[in-house]
């Protein structure tokens, strides 16, 4: 009997491109690559249906979905990095001189477990101090994993206002820049029903983890030439910029594998519980497939 294809749903970097073209092969797996644009639409349909065998995904959302009991693990490939210091900006005139003079004031952040606001709170928590629990979190949008239980002081912003007319009126005094704060990935995909979503990954999963190898050696070939490039200085995308600038930080601005990203993953995790976006926190091997270039 043929063994089905599996779907994959990664977006299309100059690090992956080579993978979803066939230049670069997964031993022992034939993909079937499922375009999605833009690539959040995926998260969506990974974490409330399982749509797909391997999907690219916000670490939080899948954070907060494993935890939950989704029938899928993580492979320490992170396709995307930056520094979330940036991207928050504040009214004049609401006194904000400081992450801990948002306590007692409206913030506005797309979805509360939107990464780059996860990331953001936790820098703001545990550099300056601040409670993010006499914060008011308002959003726009809804949650990708749909049964998370979000804190009381998270409220949904009025039917028909938006982050950006609420900021414009002094409504909200602080609120997140581009996609975490304005951002909309399209309506609504479907419930997430857990035992229907177990029983589509079981046919596909064990041969996916046991590939998890060949998943990781295709990902880190695809990188190679992209890294020198960026070394010999190609590329003048935002994101090539960006890397370039990482590397005289690192030498390899999008490390693979636990070793590299152990304290980047524990941070995170510390982060989402303060921020009560998951209940406890969970044994790495059981979220995290223990694997390294």
């Amino acid at each position: 009997m043929t063994q089905p294809r599996p779907k994959i749903a990664i977006a299309s970097y100059s690090h992956t491109k080579d993978i979803k073209s066939g230049a670069i092969a997964i031993a022992g797996v034939e993909p079937d690559f499922v375009e999605v644009v833009p690539i959040i639409g995926a998260f969506r349909r990974m974490v409330r249906d399982v749509e797909f065998d391997v999907c690219e995904m916000a670490p939080t959302t899948y954070m907060i979905a494993r935890a939950l009991g989704a029938p899928f693990i993580a492979l320490p490939i992170f396709l995307m990095r930056r520094f979330h210091h940036g991207g928050f900006v504040v009214r004049p005139d609401a006194g904000i001189k400081v992450p801990k003079d948002l306590e007692g004031k409206k913030v506005g952040v797309r979805a509360y477990s939107v990464t780059t606001g996860v990331w953001t709170r936790g820098v703001f928590i545990n550099e300056y101090g601040l409670d993010s629990a006499k914060v008011t979190w308002v959003v726009d949008d809804e949650e990708h994993v749909t049964a998370l239980k979000l804190p009381p002081n998270v409220v949904h912003a009025p039917p028909g206002k938006s982050l950006q007319s609420m900021m414009k009126a002094g409504e909200i005094q602080a609120g997140f820049t581009g996609p975490a704060g304005v951002g909309r990935a399209g309506p609504p995909i479907g419930g997430w029903d857990k035992a229907n979503a177990a029983a589509a990954a079981a046919d596909t999963y064990p041969e996916l983890i046991a590939n998890a190898r060949s998943l990781m050696d295709a990902f880190v070939a695809a990188k190679k030439p992209y890294l020198d490039d960026l070394k010999r200085g190609r590329g003048d995308s935002p994101e090539d910029k960006r890397y370039r600038n990482f590397l005289s930080l690192m030498s390899d601005p999008l490390p693979y594998g636990m070793t590299a990203n152990r304290p980047s993953i524990e941070a995170l995790i510390t982060y989402s519980l303060q921020q009560k976006l998951i209940p406890s926190r969970p044994q790495l091997d059981r979220v995290f497939v223990d694997i390294d270039p």
